[in-house]
């Protein structure tokens, strides 16, 4: 018979995930997550001393034989604290049914607020692995955005301005990056994106897009490889340094490639002549400049009409997944499944 193996994946285990996957939310103070517990150990041991008093006749102390409130204060703390001197003790069947129903469960409870820092600690891997599996079965049309360097948090800062509420998640190998990530409240995952566990476990084979940002081409390719063997779907856009891997990159299987340092080169070129233009195509790109770049699918009274006399002002007409100029031929009538490119102010509501 055949002896079955334990499962390698990072993702068949949810608890190991807990360390890799950072899903941010809001942080306790110190002074309020303390004040908190002697606050539960202080209830704990005033309702402790309530039950004893008002059951006092069922005790006996064994220096006068009567419990007053300063005995029960006395009870309460010796026996919350597991101490238990013997000199009160419950007496009849009542007090005793009352001690170990009542003052027995306010003992563990005291006991646990007192190491709660290790519970703590054991209590929040559980619930981090809980919210992660959680958030890994409901999340759908995600945008995964590996590597968050310069380039990264540019991308970020791109699609949370033009997405009312996008769903982000940041993959980086380096702590300090996804640090700063999980502080703007993106979810994070630490590990290398050339590993196809790791773009499992940011559910890229359900994403909508993947955009690669790291620092070295080669790097660029093989995630771009192993994120297309996950997704048929899903929109592939990578940045690269030398203008001679693009085509390497469209043939691993990338939909989009920027030449990062081939078109800052042109804009430093552009800038020695045409230096206010430059200023325009960087506000282009800015959501915060008041005017941004963007794209929608026509709509249907726009069919059959020239781009040109639409109301917005387009720049390039989207035709089976290839950029038309508006002044050419083939793009003077609108046809169904067109996309637009064109300017929109950010105070306009665009579909």
């Amino acid at each position: 018979m055949l002896r079955r193996w334990p499962s390698t994946r990072v993702t068949d285990a949810p608890f190991r995930v807990a360390g890799i996957v950072r899903i941010p939310r809001h942080a306790r103070s110190p002074a309020r997550a303390i004040g908190v517990r002697i606050g539960s150990a202080i209830a704990a041991l005033g309702l402790a001393v309530v039950v004893v008093y008002l059951d006092r006749d069922g005790y006996t102390d064994a220096v006068d034989g009567q419990v007053s409130l300063l005995d029960s204060m006395y009870y309460a703390t010796v026996s919350l604290s597991t101490t238990g001197y013997g000199d009160i003790v419950p007496l009849t069947d009542r007090a005793r049914v009352v001690n170990t129903f009542v003052v027995t469960p306010l003992r563990v409870f005291f006991l646990i607020v007192l190491v709660g820092t290790t519970l703590a600690a054991l209590t929040e891997n559980s619930r981090q692995a809980f919210r992660i599996q959680r958030w890994r079965s409901r999340i759908r049309d995600h945008t995964v955005v590996i590597g968050y360097g310069t380039k990264g948090r540019a991308a970020v800062h791109a699609i949370l301005g033009d997405r009312a509420e996008p769903a982000l998640i940041v993959v980086d190998t380096d702590a300090a990056a996804l640090e700063i990530a999980s502080g703007q409240g993106l979810v994070t995952l630490r590990g290398s994106a050339t590993t196809a566990d790791v773009l499992r476990l940011a559910a890229v084979q359900r994403c909508r897009a993947v955009v690669v940002a790291t620092d070295r081409d080669d790097t660029a390719m093989l995630i771009t490889l192993a994120a297309r063997r996950l997704t048929s779907t899903a929109e592939i856009i990578v940045a690269v340094r030398e203008t001679d891997n693009v085509e390497l990159l469209r043939r691993s299987g990338a939909d989009t490639v920027v030449a990062s340092s081939a078109t800052a080169g042109r804009l430093l070129g552009l800038a020695t002549t045409k230096p206010k233009a430059v200023e325009l195509m960087e506000d282009l790109l800015v959501p915060e400049a008041g005017v941004v770049l963007t794209q929608r699918p026509a709509r249907p009274q726009e069919i059959g009409r020239d781009p040109r006399e639409l109301a917005d002002v387009v720049l390039s007409l989207v035709r089976d997944g290839r950029p038309h100029r508006v002044d050419t031929p083939e793009t003077r009538a609108i046809q169904p499944g067109d996309h637009l490119i064109y300017l929109r102010g950010t105070n306009d509501s665009g579909t």
